[in-house]
């Protein structure tokens, strides 16, 4: 037995090892694990060291990785967020895909003399990007969030959908018109059913199950269970000729209002990063440097021709949406590579004649080789976003020591500060708005230019030395952002974070922060304490209605957090309880409005009846 298992064990430590040595070496040279992982794979693969020859096993394998990554990727998102980014899916998703694959066919048709169905099938196989790829390079960058982070998963979702319909388009360009293939109306069918499986177990089955399966209190069940529901939708879509990674997505998608959301990203993240990984080393080792070098100058041809047309395409398509330069020129040098899908189109093509072996085989390596090429083109980046002259700082962190760091220094922060210093607290603020950083300089204060998103910006600023964190930032995305970023990487630090609304707090709550408070929350109660002292109530009882609102506030709070938005609601005082007359100029002081008790009666002396429609909040 211990015989028969060798040979599993030496391929695993093959791979762990060549993962170990490579990954940690191409992150310190800044170009990115995933090229690290690509390159780990040519050196064990058939092609290099030859340590493995089944590579078709290792990849059917490895593509659960991507299917990981999109189940976490979906569990990050919600249909509210979806419908909110509806336009940059449909529209500008659309754009991308049609004009990349219109131009990126003329390639192959002018240059090498294909067919023009084979070059259709290779120009929207390439203007295809990689999602495993781009969203990785995003999260090792923390810009998942940040304005071109999210137009560039919008187009990558598009892309992802769209695979359904090219390989249609592959079955309609091959000899014959798809003949001999199953009908159109049973296909679809096919489509409708498994969608309907998935959408309708996820919204009535998968919450009850992880219910029953939390109270069982076993953490391996539920990893189990996490892991099965990943499966069982990639199956079903694969069932109805979909892409496995869609019913992956669509099932975290599902999940992302469960309560139990956070438990399932902890569950699978390890199992996403190791797949993700291994998906990476089994693309490596098919790359055949004979093919490179037989054609190297038609491939370097293609590269240079598919950045350009993609690069330019897509930065003009985002300034025509008025899109901001920074915005348009990030989201380019993300997406101008090949991606994983081409894989999937171009094997479908190759099986159906539309292209031929020697065709496919340069697709693959040229789907490679962008890939590679992504990472280092990326440094091109910070040299074609400079901005104007006078308005462009440069920030070393010297003398940045203090105890508090501040992210954010708009209204919210300047008065958080005020105390703090006030205090003789030692503050480290920093901020991206320049006209704000300018006005403050001119009053003493010294304030960093920075982006507070960014991990490298947070480390030179001392977040690994800080005692408290605060985050004053206006918007809640940003502040999400940061929040999560400091959660994963400086777990020591207290996090006093500035909320939205009710439902930023909530999630603010979820993330696990040690402080929050509503923008508006105090400065609204003050008001309303004004009011109140205004109507000569006597301060005592001011003081009773405020500390009673507070714990009303508390427990709909705690309420909302174990259930929804909707729980609590006999929290808010909606109907309002008789007040005395008259309403205005009262002459005597003192009065008292008691609430019911809980048999019915006033549990105090009784007020005079309100006239009809007259109420007090």
């Amino acid at each position: 037995m211990a015989a028969a298992q060798a040979p599993a064990f030496t391929e695993a430590l093959i791979f762990l090892g060549a993962a170990v040595v490579a990954v940690p070496l191409f992150r310190w040279l800044r170009l990115g694990s995933a090229l690290g992982y690509l390159a780990a794979g040519l050196a064990i693969g058939p092609f290099g060291l030859d340590l493995f020859q089944d590579t078709a096993m290792v990849r059917r394998l490895a593509e659960l990785g991507v299917v990981l990554f999109l189940f976490i990727i979906g569990l990050e998102l919600n249909l509210s967020r979806l419908w909110a980014m509806r336009h940059d899916i449909l529209v500008l998703g659309t754009s991308q895909l049609v004009v990349c694959g219109l131009l990126g066919m003329l390639y192959p048709l002018l240059v090498v003399g294909r067919s023009w169905q084979a070059a259709l099938v290779a120009g929207l196989g390439l203007a295809l990007s990689s999602t495993s790829l781009v969203l990785q390079l995003l999260e090792e960058r923390g810009e998942v969030q940040t304005p071109h982070g999210r137009k560039v998963f919008a187009i990558l979702l598009l892309q992802d959908l769209a695979i359904v319909p090219l390989l249609a388009l592959v079955a309609l360009l091959a000899p014959g018109g798809g003949e001999g293939r199953e009908p159109a109306w049973f296909a679809a069918l096919k489509i409708a059913c498994a969608l309907g499986v998935v959408i309708v177990a996820g919204r009535f089955l998968l919450s009850p199950l992880f219910r029953i399966l939390a109270s069982s209190r076993a953490r391996e069940v539920m990893t189990a269970a996490a892991l099965l529901v990943v499966l069982a939708a990639a199956s079903a879509m694969t069932f109805a000729g979909l892409s496995p990674a869609l019913g992956a997505l669509l099932a975290g998608l599902l999940l992302a209002e469960s309560t139990y959301r956070h438990e399932l990203k902890a569950d699978i993240e390890p199992f996403r990063g190791l797949f993700l990984g291994l998906f990476f080393m089994s693309v490596g080792m098919t790359v055949d440097p004979g093919v490179v070098a037989r054609a190297w100058l038609v491939l370097l041809g293609a590269v240079a021709s598919l950045f350009v047309i993609k690069i330019v395409s897509i930065y003009g398509l985002m300034r025509a949406m008025r899109n901001s330069h920074e915005t348009s020129v990030r989201t380019a040098l993300l997406l101008p590579q090949a991606g994983e899908f081409g894989f999937v189109l171009y094997s479908a093509a190759l099986a159906a004649g539309v292209i031929p072996q020697e065709m496919a085989t340069r697709l693959v390596a040229l789907v490679i080789l962008t890939m590679a090429l992504t990472p280092p083109l990326l440094a091109l980046a910070p040299r074609l976003l400079r901005r104007r002259p006078g308005r462009e700082r440069e920030e070393t962190f010297e003398g940045a020591r203090g105890g508090v760091l501040l992210i954010g220094f708009g209204r919210f922060g300047q008065i958080v500060s005020q105390l703090l210093v006030l205090e003789g607290i030692d503050v480290t603020a920093i901020d991206i708005d320049v006209e704000m950083i300018e006005a403050a300089e001119r009053f003493g204060f010294k304030v960093y230019y920075s982006d507070g998103t960014r991990l490298e910006v947070l480390r030179a600023a001392g977040a690994e030395r800080a005692y408290i964190i605060c985050v004053c930032v206006e918007k809640k995305e940003t502040a999400n952002h940061i929040v999560d970023a400091v959660r994963a990487t400086f777990p020591l630090a207290r996090l006093y974070v500035r909320s939205y609304d009710r439902i930023h707090t909530l999630e603010l709550l979820e993330r696990g922060v040690d402080f929050e408070v509503r923008e508006t929350y105090e400065s609204a109660i003050s008001f309303g304490r004004a009011a109140l002292e205004g109507l000569e109530l006597p301060p005592e009882h001011v003081t009773e209605l405020e500390v009673e609102m507070r714990r009303r506030d508390r427990e709909r709070l705690a309420l909302q957090q174990q259930g929804t938005l909707e729980s609590g609601r006999e929290g808010v005082y909606t109907r309002l309880v008789p007040r005395p007359e008259p309403l205005t100029s009262p002459r005597r002081k003192g009065v008292v409005l008691h609430r019911p008790d809980a048999s019915g009666t006033e549990a105090g002396p009784t007020p005079p009846s309100p006239r009809d429609g007259e109420h007090e909040p």
